[in-house]
């Protein structure tokens, strides 16, 4: 007897194979069987003629590793098919963190987390892990080790080259992070503090990865001007480690990089392939990215952390120092210089002062004001102590459209998940905009080639045995719907607004949408590849 039966749906089965019509068995939270289940018994049958059977889709990029501790979790996520989440990425992962370092560090990931209380200060991956698995998950989650959180750990958030102490402490919490149970390790060389190693500084904080299998997920150094140089700089580490390697979010900032850095990357990249290097890239279906406003900065003037920070920008010589380098430089992702203050958009705000102006850009709130963009900027900044975020109008639709036609690339949304404010409508909509924007819409990709990207490429990728395909011994994570039907509901302006169309949504056998209603559920798990998943 099995628990659920699906009879006669379109499978699109998560290998990229043209679709085929079947029935799918379940029981005890397992796919049973695939094919003509007509003698089946079931206690549940659900009459799927003429809708598509799928994979629950996999987000290899999120930012959920504090979020997921939050009441109502899951709903932004299942609405839109995600049955799976790959946290701790950009560097930037909640465990473990402890040590003296630990407050500045959950202060710095805080415009992309949320708050980092005491009780999610986790000094271990294991730790954090029981923690989730405890409280009931609706979906399931693994965790990157984040290299920008262990480097802290480590030795803070100083530029220096890191000394054989602390690089011998970094290893042994990454090394222990992977036996714990991460499933990759990832880089934020855009962030404090990875944006201070060298190429050869991050190959020997990255020796203990050779030959390991272990994939490597990057964002890389820069994504503006100096992006294909930054491309290559990975590639060199790559081939160093021979390592798989991930580059996150692939994309070119500015329309002066537009149609010109995506095409040689995507070359690039190809080129490597061919060479024997396994390296893959992702991107996220939008033309405007979120994190940290903190971001549009020179980064050397993020040693030190954001307390640091916070006392430079009250400072009026080293205010005129910041601005002469924004004015002019592009030996770092100059996002102002790129795109123009009215293309950075501030979110997350919480003080008084200026949280009339959630969702304003800095040049509408400089405007109100009657003040200089880049005052207006510093003064922001230092009034929020660098705890807020922003949404930034940074790429170019016909780049996205190449990369997600790209057989290498993957689909992600780099949600993150601020404490309060605005978010990016991507946290709720990305794989509805996914099936309805680029597969129904345009045609960009088709549907086989699309639930491959978000279903069996993504679980093979990190090592997901059990996901990301419908066959016998899966794990029953599954959506039933009709491509037509799904939509995104968010917008820029009211992004909180779950996605629907996805019929029947189950996650490890549990029927977490039923006929499209949201039913909250608690089959989820935290996922270790090294610990026997």
């Amino acid at each position: 007897m099995l628990d659920t039966l699906i009879r006669g749906a379109k499978i699109v089965d998560g290998t990229g194979k043209a679709a085929f019509t079947a029935d799918v068995g379940i029981l005890d939270g397992m796919i049973e069987a695939v094919g003509n289940l007509s003698g089946a018994q079931a206690f549940e049958t659900i009459e799927a003629a003429g809708r598509v059977l799928t994979p629950g889709f996999i987000d290899m990029h999120r930012h959920a590793d504090a979020a997921l501790f939050r009441e109502g979790f899951g709903e932004a996520e299942l609405c839109q098919g995600l049955t799976t989440l790959v946290n701790g990425n950009c560097g930037m992962s909640l465990a473990p963190l402890a040590g003296k370092y630990a407050p500045a560090c959950a202060r710095y990931l805080a415009p992309i987390t949320g708050e980092i209380t005491p009780e999610l200060r986790f000094d271990s991956l294991a730790s954090y892990f029981k923690a989730a698995q405890s409280r009931g998950l609706p979906l399931s989650c693994a965790q990157l080790a984040g290299m920008g959180t262990l480097r802290t750990l480590a030795a803070g958030f100083e530029a220096d080259e890191l000394s054989p102490l602390e690089m011998r402490e970094m290893h042994y919490h990454m090394e222990k992070a992977l036996a714990d149970g991460a499933c990759g390790v990832s880089l934020g060389l855009g962030y404090a503090p990875e944006i201070f190693y060298s190429t050869d500084g991050l190959i020997r904080a990255l020796a203990p990865l050779y030959q390991s299998g272990v994939p490597i997920c990057v964002h890389m150094r820069q994504e503006g001007d100096g992006v294909v140089d930054a491309l290559r700089e990975m590639l060199e580490v790559a081939r160093a480690l021979q390592t798989p390697l991930e580059v996150s979010h692939l994309k070119a900032i500015g329309s002066r990089n537009a149609r010109k850095a995506v095409p040689e990357m995507l070359s690039l990249i190809e080129k490597a392939r061919e060479d024997g290097l396994d390296v893959m890239c992702d991107v996220y279906p939008y033309t405007a990215g979120s994190t940290q406003l903190i971001h549009v900065l020179p980064p050397e003037f993020q040693e030190g952390g954001t307390e640091a920070l916070t006392k430079r920008l009250l400072d009026v010589a080293v205010r005129k120092e910041m601005r002469a380098r924004m004015e002019a430089g592009s030996d770092f992702e100059n996002i102002t210089l790129l795109v123009g203050f009215d293309n950075v958009i501030a979110i997350g705000l919480q003080m008084d002062e200026y949280r009339r102006f959630e969702g304003k850009s800095v040049a509408e709130i400089a405007q109100t004001l009657q003040k200089d963009p880049f005052d207006t900027l510093f003064d922001l900044l230092a009034a929020e102590q660098c705890n807020t975020g922003m949404i930034d109008y940074i790429s170019d639709e016909e780049d996205v459209k190449d990369i997600l036609r790209a057989p290498f690339s993957g689909v992600i949304s780099d949600a993150t998940y601020p404490s309060g404010g605005r978010v990016h409508p991507r946290v709720y909509g990305t794989f509805a905009r996914l099936i309805e924007k680029y597969v129904v819409q345009e045609r960009v990709l088709t549907l086989e080639q699309a639930v491959h990207k978000v279903t069996g490429h993504a679980a093979d990728r990190f090592g997901f045995e059990k996901k990301g395909v419908i066959a016998a011994g899966m794990d029953a994570d599954l959506l039933l719907f009709s491509p037509e039907n799904v939509r995104e509901h968010g917008t820029y302006a009211r992004p909180n607004l779950p996605a629907t169309g996805f019929d029947e949504v189950f996650v490890l056998g549990e029927r977490v949408i039923e006929n499209g209603v949201y039913r909250d559920g608690s089959s989820g798990e935290m996922l270790g590849a090294r610990m026997g998943y």
